[in-house]
């Protein structure tokens, strides 16, 4: 049976990061410029213009590796953290006991106990599918900065822009499915460190998401 401090304290822990995220969505589609993605992906739009005109061609296809890198690092690490949790969920015996000393005001159940890492191995996977899509973006902008726009009218500044922009996005959510594993963790010890993390978590990611 799930206690009620359980169901009251997981619920104000996820409707935080609910509320915050749908005015986040907000801002980006109302004023982007007050949010860093916003202005990262307006800046990002004069550095293609600059590497276009300029025929800045190793400087563009150097940073675009770079961002590939990165992205393929994390998505490397996002699979793995992911399936080690599917590993734990289904060979480690003892991990809810250790886990259960912690949970001072919540409920220990081992259905419980799953669900809470079915949303860690949730959160992780998506962070691996948003990485990957950020690579394969990022790989076919190397390809379409480098065409003069003289040669096709269709690959454009603002045609380019978007491509690296998408990359960026997709970049951007699998940093947040990191950034979300934290409370989701501390979730496993009890819903008062769920609602904690959160708590401490908000003011970070705000801060993270106003300035570049």
């Amino acid at each position: 049976m799930v206690s009620w401090l359980e169901i009251i304290f997981t619920g104000m822990g996820f409707l935080i990061l609910f509320v915050y995220h749908t005015h986040l969505v907000y801002k980006v589609r109302t004023a982007p410029l007050t949010t860093s993605l916003g202005l990262t992906n307006h800046l990002r739009r004069e550095w293609v213009e600059t590497v276009m005109e300029e025929k800045r061609d190793i400087l563009a296809v150097q940073t675009l590796r770079n961002w590939a890198m990165a992205s393929s690092f994390l998505a490397s690490a996002a699979i793995l953290i992911g399936l080690g949790t599917i590993n734990a969920a289904f060979s480690t015996a003892y991990a809810p006991g250790v886990s259960h000393a912690l949970n001072l005001l919540g409920t220990s159940h081992e259905i419980l106990w799953s669900i809470k890492l079915m949303v860690i191995i949730v959160d992780f996977f998506f962070a691996f599918f948003n990485f990957t899509l950020s690579i394969r973006y990022y790989n076919h902008a190397s390809f379409v900065i480098n065409v003069p726009s003289s040669e096709d009218p269709i690959v454009s500044y603002d045609a380019v822009t978007r491509i690296i922009n998408r990359g960026t996005t997709h970049y951007t959510l699998g940093m947040r499915g990191f950034y979300l594993a934290i409370p989701f963790t501390l979730w496993l010890f009890g819903p008062t460190w769920l609602l904690l993390g959160t708590l401490i978590l908000t003011p970070v990611l705000y801060k993270l998401d106003r300035t570049p």
